[in-house]
């Protein structure tokens, strides 16, 4: 299923400097995760994994709020997006689980673990553990561990992440 690609382009700097300045507890992972390891393959979206805590989910709806999040929905404009009746809050972002935005930055995928290489679930906790930081304009982040990407490239098994010889590769 692929979602709307309709809304702003991502806009990294913007949107890590909002959820850092909100003060949310996440690890950016997937493709901006590889950019900052020093992958060229250019990614449209951002994913993070995000702490799992009431308080964090609050943090992060906040932050949400400030970019104008609406739903990214297959098969549904932007326009039509922005005119869901979705609350955007704590307690509505920790029954979803996994979900995608668009923002005024750009689209974002709030996970609530990544997959390793047999599909078992990695927590932000353990994610954090191994992480780097990342210093950038107007944000500090934690960024998942090339082992950690790979591992879930390798299970998500998707052609973009593939190089022409069939490995995962950025």
């Amino acid at each position: 299923m692929t979602l709307s690609s309709s809304g702003p382009p991502l806009d990294l700097n913007r949107l890590l400097e909002v959820l850092t300045r909100n003060e949310v507890d996440f690890v950016v992972v997937g493709g901006s995760a590889a950019g900052f390891l020093g992958a060229s393959r250019l990614t449209e979206d951002a994913d993070c994994v995000v702490r799992r805590e009431r308080a964090n989910l609050e943090r992060l709806a906040s932050a949400l709020r400030e970019l104008h999040a609406r739903l990214r929905v297959a098969r549904m404009s932007d326009e039509e997006a922005k005119a869901l009746p979705v609350k955007v809050d704590g307690m509505m972002l920790e029954t979803t689980g996994n979900s995608t935005w668009t923002t005024d930055a750009g689209p974002v995928d709030v996970l609530a673990d990544l997959k390793d290489f047999e599909g078992r679930s990695v927590p932000y906790e353990d994610l954090l553990t191994r992480s780097m930081i990342v210093r950038g304009d107007g944000f500090v982040v934690h960024v998942a561990s090339v082992d950690d990407i790979i591992a879930a490239k390798t299970f998500a098994n998707r052609d973009k992440d593939r190089d022409p010889h069939g490995k995962v590769g950025w």
